[in-house]
């Protein structure tokens, strides 16, 4: 991170410093956790429903910080910025620290796929430029800024993902980032509990475009029925990406390798080449033909752009296939589920050979679709020839019924632990391919865990 002087803190978050004679010392590193705290650092004491960091300044002096935010008088002799408001406070810090670097940055949101995305784009980006991205799930109001102050002088794009849950939260990320390039992989279910409608998370993320610089570019997917409804009605510029309608940019002649890969090829306004994309599934190739078009943006070959693409790692626990000493392969893709993800799972599952098994479970914020969402899985399962559809947890015995009234061989356990202690070693055989997915309060990593023991 860059040196920051109190001073410069306190004029950014609008606070005011404790002691004047701070005002030219400086930190240069920040954080809101304790625990992490290193010498000489800036700490930033966060509110939540059940916390309060405030409770812990003192500990984070004693740890080796410097200076605090606060929003409560506090009696030390150590630097304390005031501030009406902490969490606000790390969001200003982190958009005036981003503003001290004239570096392109590319937001990205979206109801499934963001992280895969993200992820992939970084990836082809990778090949010309030092990249700054967002790691694990550090998307939201408090890792985005904190993501954003990993920024150097070294770096030469941020590539940011934006998650919300509800209205606002996409607008105050994108007041940090104010984006270059503002992509949306596609608008789904996801988060409809807190939005309402579909067109309520159309507009939820929409709001990534509120700070898009004056001059920058939209990257959209022409697929999606919620997204394509913007053609034509944009002030801004828009490049417009997809697979069933040709656009912009868009992918054809696709093949499926199994589990193990999926190839297309890849057709920009001025060439067209051949892509071989090192993780399963079709919702891969809307990936690969989004960051090819963020990476034509931002001036790479066609032969980089290739390169990052079949170089392509994904983020732990999204579509890694591992085999067990029993023999059995785990597409392991616990990281989050949503009913479009949990199908594009499913379709992955459909085209493994030996006998087929997905163990799934409960999806969260779907609010009154929920019921109906999950029969549906259960019912897809049923019709993609799903050999065994284990279904776990309360919301889930909708599924098992879509699973069943529609021909399939389903089972149903309430928990996660019932069916580790009665359901593996019955239903899971050498030979099997396991998609194992859930939602990530689930903690379903659990059952991989349990699988790959299985002797």
């Amino acid at each position: 991170m860059k040196k920051l002087t109190l001073l410069e803190i306190a004029k950014a978050v609008g606070g005011e410093l404790s002691n004047k004679e701070f005002e030219n010392n400086t930190i240069d590193s920040i954080t809101t956790d304790t625990r992490k705290i290193k010498k000489g650092d800036l700490f930033i004491p966060l509110k939540g429903d059940n916390f309060d960091g405030h409770n812990f300044i003192d500990k984070a002096f004693e740890s080796g910080a410097y200076c605090s935010l606060s929003s409560e008088k506090i009696e030390s002799e150590k630097p304390i910025i005031y501030v009406s408001d902490t969490r606000k406070a790390l969001r200003d810090l982190a958009e005036y620290y981003l503003s001290l670097f004239d570096i392109p940055v590319v937001g990205i949101t979206g109801s499934v796929g963001k992280t895969t995305t993200k992820d992939m784009i970084a990836s082809v980006l990778t090949q010309k430029y030092n990249v700054l991205k967002t790691e694990g799930n550090f998307n939201n109001e408090i890792g985005l800024p904190l993501t954003v102050f990993n920024v150097t002088e070294d770096t030469e794009v941020v590539v940011l993902e934006m998650g919300m849950n509800s209205f606002g939260e996409i607008h105050n990320l994108s007041k940090i980032a104010r984006p270059d390039i503002a992509v949306i992989t596609n608008v789904g279910v996801s988060h409809i509990e807190n939005l309402g409608s579909r067109e309520g998370i159309l507009k939820a993320k929409c709001e990534i475009f509120d700070y898009m610089k004056k001059d920058g570019t939209a990257v959209l997917n022409i697929d999606n029925d919620m997204l394509s409804t913007l053609e034509g009605k944009t002030e801004f510029k828009v490049l417009w990406y997809g697979v069933e309608n040709k656009k912009d940019i868009y992918a054809d002649n696709i093949v499926k390798n199994g589990i193990e890969s999926i190839s297309c090829d890849i057709h920009t306004a001025s060439e067209s080449f051949n892509v071989c994309i090192p993780i399963p599934g079709e919702h891969m190739v809307l990936n690969a033909i989004s960051s090819t078009l963020v990476g034509k943006l931002l001036g790479l070959t066609t032969n980089e752009i290739k390169r990052g693409i079949e170089e392509f790692v994904p983020t732990k626990m999204r579509m890694a296939v591992t085999k067990t000493e029993k023999g059995t392969t785990i597409i392991n893709d616990v990281y989050n589920a949503n009913p479009v993800s949990m199908k594009s799972g499913i379709d992955v599952l459909s085209g493994a050979s030996g006998e087929t098994v997905c163990v799934l479970g409960d999806m969260f914020e779907l609010g009154d679709y929920a019921e109906k969402m999950h029969y549906e899985v259960g019912e897809y399962a049923s019709q993609k020839n799903i050999d065994k559809i284990i279904c776990i947890g309360t919301i889930s015995k909708a599924m098992y019924k879509g699973a069943l009234d529609n021909g399939g061989n389903a089972f149903y356990f309430e928990t996660q632990d019932e069916f580790i202690e009665k359901g593996i070693e019955n239903l899971i055989k050498e030979g099997d391919t396991v998609l194992v997915k859930a939602s990530r309060g689930l903690h379903f990593e659990k059952t991989v865990d349990k699988i790959q023991e299985v002797k």
